[in-house]
């Protein structure tokens, strides 16, 4: 039958190429020219394999298809970040010289430090979405609109190990939005368009395709599930949309891959689903995003530890440790145990599994399929708050020690979750140093667990602030910052 067709059109190009061709004819290769299409296309009635979406574009028509109408109506609700910061008064360099400080003094003026990145309405009420490192350490953020509104706006909720931050426009008006789509229904070979200001010459539209999905240790945050596409990414792009086809949000552009500064095709976005959790929090009024809490610690499933296992693969998150009475615990989770599955959805590796609770509601459950001492089997967690602790209180060092200017407090599952910590971390910790503190000076960050101070050991805050308060001409202190000891000594 194919053969058949096939020489039908050759006949009819013949004719086309004879010296009469009249409208008839005219008429006659549409038709020829269709079927031409339908074979090319693999859309041929003995071929039911192929169907509609398995096809390239085919004729005038479509090769004149353009993305202008999903730019025309998802654009408007991409917004530029404006965030300054005012930097620290340094030290003049004719400090000590009698004639030249009486005309510069003995400090220069501190300068305004400004960064630049996009952001995305998702709300009518003037709900913003965009990267904290965009505006990490700001003292005003701006928001500009693609018509050129202007517009103050005030930080609502930011999470560093995501690497998400939530505005507000405080604005009766209505805003342009664009609607948070499911990033999990993406496929790789979707296409997307990128859209975002790159190094600030103006809302910039680019298009590709997703190139790979879950994506981990790209070397950005602690977050380890990024959807990587070939839509040109550039510096400005922090905080942009990734739109599909939909005219859906599917992602925050966050970051590149690329050794010159420049898009080589490699990006990185944040999958919505993840974003749209943390816009519900910061709507509810909380200034963090919470993460159910299943009191359990996971890590990496590598090679040897699958073989060991009897694993095909090293897919999964190993179970650590399980705290007492946690619902890991109640569950019959064990140290050893891996989990392969949450919900249905494979859980390809331990980022993929903090991805995966991060998306569940606090008060619901999840069915862990997990794999303990050789066989598969399915478990019920609960996924409640992260509890507080007995002593939740934080209290701030005064005085003229290395520590005045923090805040400390005792660490709580809780606490830890919102510092970014692992669960099971005990002491106490610094949770935030105020701007030109000491503390600050010394290099000090919140997270940073005090350990001792001048030879006694630090269990409680209230003991760390009265012996940093304690008048004394040296300090030797320990703190712990990701697992390594570090130890200074300072005549203060």
């Amino acid at each position: 039958m194919r053969a058949t067709r096939l020489v039908t059109i050759l006949l009819g190009l013949g004719l086309l190429a004879g010296a009469a061709m009249g409208t008839a004819v005219a008429q006659d290769s549409e038709g020829l020219t269709d079927i031409l299409s339908d074979l090319l296309r693999g859309t041929e009635g003995d071929n039911p394999t192929a169907g509609p979406d398995q096809r390239v574009p085919f004729g005038r028509e479509e090769m004149q298809l353009s993305f202008a109408p999903l730019v025309k109506e998802t654009a408007p609700a991409v917004v530029n970040v404006y965030a300054s910061k005012q930097a620290r008064a340094t030290r003049s360099p004719f400090e000590g010289d009698p004639f030249f400080e009486q005309f510069f003094g003995r400090q220069m003026k501190p300068r305004a430090q400004n960064s630049l990145g996009s952001g995305v309405i998702v709300e009518p009420s003037g709900i913003v979405v965009t990267n904290f490192h965009v505006i990490r350490g700001a003292d005003e953020v701006k928001v500009a609109l693609a018509d050129g509104r202007e517009f103050s706006s005030r930080v609502l909720l930011k999470d560093e190990s995501l690497d998400l931050a939530i505005l507000k426009i405080d604005t009766p008006e209505p805003f342009p939005v664009v609607p948070i789509g499911d990033s999990d229904a993406l496929q790789i070979g979707d296409l997307v368009l990128a859209i975002g200001n790159p190094f600030g010459v103006g809302q910039t539209t680019t298009s590709g395709i997703v190139s790979g999905l879950a994506r981990s240790h790209v070397g950005v945050t602690d977050f380890g599930f990024f959807i990587q596409t070939d839509a040109a990414i550039n510096p400005g792009n922090s905080g942009g949309a990734l739109i599909n086809m939909a005219g859906q949000l599917v992602g925050i552009n966050t970051s590149i891959y690329s050794r010159s500064g420049g898009s080589i095709g490699i990006g990185f976005a944040i999958p919505s689903n993840i974003v749209r959790v943390v816009a519900e929090a910061a709507a509810r009024g909380s200034d963090f995003f919470e993460r159910p809490y299943v009191g359990a610690d996971f890590d990496q499933v590598t090679p040897q530890i699958a073989e060991s296992l009897g694993m095909a693969r090293p897919i999964g998150a190993l179970v650590t440790s399980v705290a007492t009475d946690s619902p890991s615990d109640k569950a019959g989770i064990k140290p050893g145990d891996v989990v392969l599955a949450l919900n249905g959805m494979p859980i390809e590796h331990v980022d993929a599994l903090s991805y995966r609770l991060a998306t569940r509601s606090i008060g619901s459950t999840a069915e862990f399929e997990i794999l303990s001492q050789g066989d598969e089997r399915s478990v019920e967690v609960e996924l409640i708050r992260a509890p507080e602790g007995a002593n939740p209180v934080e209290v701030t060092v005064g005085g003229r020690s290395p520590f005045a200017g923090i805040k400390a407090a005792e660490l709580s599952p809780r606490l830890a979750q919102r510092l970014g910590m692992p669960s099971n971390i005990k002491g106490v910790t610094i949770v935030d140093i105020a701007k030109g503190s000491p503390a600050a000076g010394v290099g000090l960050r919140p997270s940073d667990i005090v350990r001792e101070i001048n030879g006694e050991q630090i269990d409680t805050p209230e003991k760390l602030r009265q012996i940093a308060e304690a008048p004394a001409r040296w300090w030797r202190f320990t703190v712990e910052r990701d697992g390594k000891l570090l130890r200074q000594m300072l005549r203060y």
